[in-house]
């Protein structure tokens, strides 16, 4: 395997120094012994007062010590599994993966192209094409169900992912008893909770509240996770301007300490549980009010905080393929296509959202098809360029000489599939034969590929048994 890592450093992408790193951390460190965070969980509070952190009420202290406690527990590489137990995703130094984002109220139909209510079906629907999709590593359940209750819907996003994909599954709960319900479901897929925790196929998303607060259902969900041993992602969402500092620097520090927070207690619960280091940096708009998706403030938010990641040498968790725009349009491609590269090139680990339009409110499966385009693309440009005697091809260039060519050549037909990047969507074609073949758009083609994996691809199913009682925890 290429050296992603220093292809990543050699094609630029080092947005903060050593010195700054070391800046960032020295300062959290200083937000968390001296500021201090909320902790609204009484089990959390005991475990912090117990560690030796200073506990007043529910403000909490942490010395600095404890935190390079937990840094050193802290598994620094977590394997993660299919459905099947097979081994799929290695999250470690320059592994990079991408999948979708979750909860969506909106998505657009891919029937008539307006935007709707999203329910369950759209849930399934999504799940399969992101199965059928070959640079979606991962799934997250795209679309929030309106026609199941509230209450419920995050096992019912659970067993539609689980039953629609055999991929890893990244999944939120609403509290600590559907986290509960999601891991008995899940458990049933691997046989038992033993088995879930050796050959993790989950991954459970919480978040702390910003600023400087980890309220009582997200700690719950924390202390659940880290005893049961399913890996969690602790990602807060820290708006510049609004839930954090304007600055990129000080909203990095809030989201630092929110992370680093919730990572003590964790250790604090369970030595050597899982634990993913990310989240995001977004700018509050201060035009429109709006949490900003594809603001260029929010993408170097992002790509620091994976930096920080690998400082700490933790797996990480990040954003890309998301959009502003309402429509998938010039916007949307132009935006995917930064953060994309972006991602790549910071060598995040799991890197969530494509297919996000509307400032995270609507989910394009036309737009998570142009996202799965430039996923590959992305991938082939941080491989960089491959030096040795066979691709030098000396001989080849003696061969033919001056004015010759090399489309006949058997160095050409050995070697062109490994060497150039070719897409299912993207045009290639000139006008000429684009015209002839009915001068489709690339949303047309999106589209089209859309209905021919819903139409034909089909994901291994369980025993009938199992989904069946899978279904039945999902329905209470």
């Amino acid at each position: 395997m290429a050296d992603l890592k220093y292809f990543q450093k050699r094609m630029g992408l080092l947005n903060l120094n050593p010195e700054q790193i070391d800046q960032l951390h020295l300062a959290t460190l200083d937000v968390l012994e001296n500021v201090g965070v909320k902790i609204c969980e009484p089990e959390a509070l005991d475990l912090l007062g117990s560690a030796g952190a200073r506990v007043t009420g529910e403000l909490v202290r942490i010395p600095t010590w404890l935190v390079q406690q937990a840094l050193s527990t802290a598994p620094c590489k977590l394997a993660i599994y299919d459905r099947s137990g097979r081994r799929t995703l290695t999250l470690e130094k320059g592994n990079i993966y991408y999948g979708t984002g979750s909860d969506t109220p909106y998505i657009i139909d891919i029937e008539n192209g307006r935007r709707r209510r999203a329910v369950k079906q759209d849930t399934v629907n999504a799940t399969r094409i992101a199965d059928a999709l070959e640079n979606i590593d991962f799934i997250m359940s795209m679309a929030k169900a309106s026609d199941v209750p509230e209450l419920r819907t995050d096992r019912h996003h659970f067993e539609a992912m689980t039953l629609n994909s055999t991929k890893p599954v990244i999944f939120d709960a609403h509290n600590r008893e559907g986290l509960s319900d999601i891991i008995r479901m899940a458990s049933l897929v691997c046989g038992s909770k033993e088995a879930l925790a050796q050959r993790p196929y989950i991954m459970h998303y919480a978040e702390p509240n910003s600023p400087l607060t980890h309220s009582k259902t997200a700690l719950e969900k924390l202390l659940t996770a880290a005893e049961e041993r399913i890996p969690l992602i602790y990602a807060p969402a820290v708006m510049c301007g609004a839930t954090g500092p304007v600055t990129t620097a000080g909203a990095l520090v809030v989201a630092n300490a929110e992370i680093l927070s919730g990572l003590v207690i964790h250790q604090l619960k369970s030595k050597g549980a899982p634990f993913i280091y990310g989240g995001g940096t977004p700018p509050l708009n201060m035009i429109t009010t709006v949490c900003s998706y594809g603001d260029p403030q929010g993408i170097v938010g992002a790509v620091s905080l994976v930096q920080l990641a690998q400082f700490y040498n933790l797996p990480s968790f990040s954003i890309a393929g998301c959009t502003d725009a309402q429509l998938f349009d010039q916007q949307a491609a132009m935006e995917a296509g930064f953060n994309l590269l972006m991602s790549a090139l910071a060598g995040g680990n799991l890197v969530h959202d494509l297919g996000y339009i509307g400032v995270g409110l609507t989910f394009s499966l036309e737009y998570l098809v142009l996202c799965n385009e430039g996923v590959g693309a992305a991938r082939f440009i941080i491989q960089g360029v491959e030096v040795n005697p066979r691709t030098l091809a000396l001989d080849v260039i003696e061969k033919v000489g001056p004015g010759g060519h090399f489309l006949t050549e058997q160095h050409t037909l050995d070697h062109f599939k490994s060497e150039m990047h070719f897409t299912r969507l993207f045009n290639r074609s000139a006008y000429d034969n684009w015209q002839a073949t009915g001068s489709k758009t690339f949303g047309e083609h999106a589209n089209n590929l859309l209905k021919e994996i819903l139409q034909w691809h089909e994901v291994p199913g369980l025993d009938p048994q199992l989904e069946e009682e899978i279904k039945a925890i999902a329905e209470g």
